[in-house]
This record gives structure tokens, sequence and C-alpha cells, in this order.
């Protein structure tokens, strides 16, 4: 060891102790270096003024800080109209390509557009909203059609959670008149043209009530699939409800999104469906839900269902 090294270990040593305790300076630089990153220094002209006398409205730091909170209030045109509830972003991009989106009056048809909340987005003659993004839960009961105007005046799912938020939102899928169980509503149209897309296989539960009791071999039948008229159609599982004494309640699970397939299905088989309630739908479930009531979509369960097809 040369003299200048046992110099610098000799002036970190601690008295009776171990000197390895004590950092060097370059020790603690390379430390130093290791957490922070490294940034190169712009120079400009208040780097020799003291600190607390320059100028920052004036600096590039500045600048740069503030295009970056004017790129933040942007949004892509494909995500806004999603938001607005028209459609999916995939769909949006078809929309905007065709001429048929307007930013501040003019035809917009370039993909990848960014708009601020303060531009006027059109579709055709209707003008665009961001809503804020809503997502609720019903378990619908009988008696109520699933859409959200009927011009012959009958009681619609929407008078259910009309006074759940100011934004519009609207059914995602549909529930017959007299089937009961989960609806969900929001007005996001990429959430919504996931759930309904046959692609994503979005997994659904029945509990279904029938007239008579169902035979193994029928059973067996819907496992294998059963032929309807718009196409073969099989069940992912299908067993007796409970302690499976009662032959007549079912459940059933399917990945389909074919309309009015769970009753279709049994009465291809010479079956009268009693009752059809959906339990279970992409995750979601019933769960602290009474019929005719509606809830909020907790984060947990958002955060899944924007996980589907990623």
């Amino acid at each position: 060891m040369n003299k200048t090294a046992q110099k610098i270990m000799d002036k970190y040593k601690k008295p009776g102790g171990n000197w390895k305790g004590k950092q060097t300076p370059d020790a603690r630089k390379r430390k130093s270096s290791e957490v922070r990153p490294s940034f190169s220094r712009q120079q400009n002209d208040d780097d020799d003024v003291p600190r607390e006398k320059q100028n920052y409205s004036s600096s590039p730091k500045k600048k740069i800080l503030s295009a970056k909170a004017s790129e933040s209030n942007l949004i892509r045109l494909n995500r806004y109209i999603a938001n607005a509830g028209i459609c999916s972003r995939r769909e949006a991009d078809k929309l905007i390509e065709a001429g048929a989106v307007k930013v501040n009056g003019k035809v917009v048809t370039q993909l990848g557009t960014k708009v601020s909340l303060t531009d006027k987005i059109s579709y055709g003659d209707q003008a665009l909203s961001r809503e804020k993004l809503k997502y609720v839960l019903l378990n619908k009961p009988k008696g109520f059609i699933t859409t959200t105007d009927d011009p012959e005046n009958r009681k619609t799912v929407m008078n259910l959670i009309s006074h759940a938020c100011k934004e519009h939102i609207y059914p995602v899928g549909r529930l017959d008149r007299n089937t009961t169980g989960l609806l969900l509503f929001t007005n996001d149209g990429e959430i919504a043209k996931r759930l309904t897309h046959p692609r994503y296989g979005i997994k659904k539960i029945y509990h279904v009530g029938l007239g008579r009791n169902v035979t193994s071999s029928d059973m067996k039948s819907i496992l294998e699939g059963i032929e309807l008229e718009d196409g073969l159609v099989k069940a992912d599982a299908i067993e007796f409800v409970g302690d499976g004494k009662d032959k007549k309640e079912i459940g059933i699970e399917l990945h389909t999104g074919q309309n009015r397939v769970v009753r279709r299905i049994f009465e291809k088989l010479g079956y009268k469906v009693v009752k059809l309630d959906r339990v279970y739908y992409a995750g979601l479930t019933k769960k602290n839900l009474p019929r005719g009531e509606w809830r909020f979509l907790e984060e947990k369960e958002l955060n899944m269902l924007k996980m589907i097809g990623l």
C-alpha cells in the first residue's frame, strides 16, 4: 500500500474502531451516482446569478414543464369518442377514417389526432361530450325490458338506475324481460365492446328453474352441443344446484353471447324455463346486491374488466 492510500485510510479511521464504517468522499460520490440518475445540466444566462434571484419563468426547464402540462390535457380523438359512449376505440378509428367525425367544425381523418377538453367534437349531427366514466351493476328484477327507450312506454332497466349518476350510461348486452340477475351499465365504449364481442368469450353463469326434472342424457347433450338455428352451442359446465335433490334447478356456465341462448337450449329439448337468473357475469357476482338494487363497481372489479383482452 502506498503512502497516499495510507493517509486516506488514517484520515477516515475511527479512533479505536474499524475504519470501514466510514466512507471516503470518492465512495460517497460513487454511491450517490448509483442512486440518483445523472442528467446533463443545461447552461443558461442565469447560471451565474444567485439561486434566489434567478428568473425561472424564462428558463428552458420551465418551458419544458409547461409543454408537458399542455400535452397532458390532450386526449386521442378515438378515445374521446369511446368515452362519449358511441363505440369502441377501434370502431372510432373507422369513423374517423370515413370522415364522420368533426373537430371544431372541420372533418378530421388523421388517426392519432389529439384533442383538448375545450374542443367541440361531433359525430354526424350529434355533439359529443367526454363524460366521466361510470360503471353501475344492477341486479335486475322481472318485468323490465333491457333498452334505453321504449316507444310502448313499458318499464325499462333505465328506470331502475335513473338516479345512479348524471352521466349517460347504457346497458352492456341485454336480459329478457322475465330474466333476472346481473346487468352492467357504463358509458365506457371500450369496455362495453370487449364484454359483448364473441372473441373475448365472457364467462356467464345462470341459475335455471325448469318445469320438469332434467335427465342426465339431456345434460350430457348440452355439454356435447345443441344445434340451434344460429349454430351449435356447447355449455362449458352444467350441474344440479345445491345438493342435487331438486332435478328442476340447474346451474349452467356459458361463454357464448347469442341472444336468449339459455332459454333456446332448454326449449329445444322440450323444457319450459320457469326461472332464469344470471348470477355471474365477467367475474362480477350478486353478492350483497339485493334484487332491484344497483351499486358502482369497486376498483378491483374495474381493473379486472380492463384486463379483458390484454
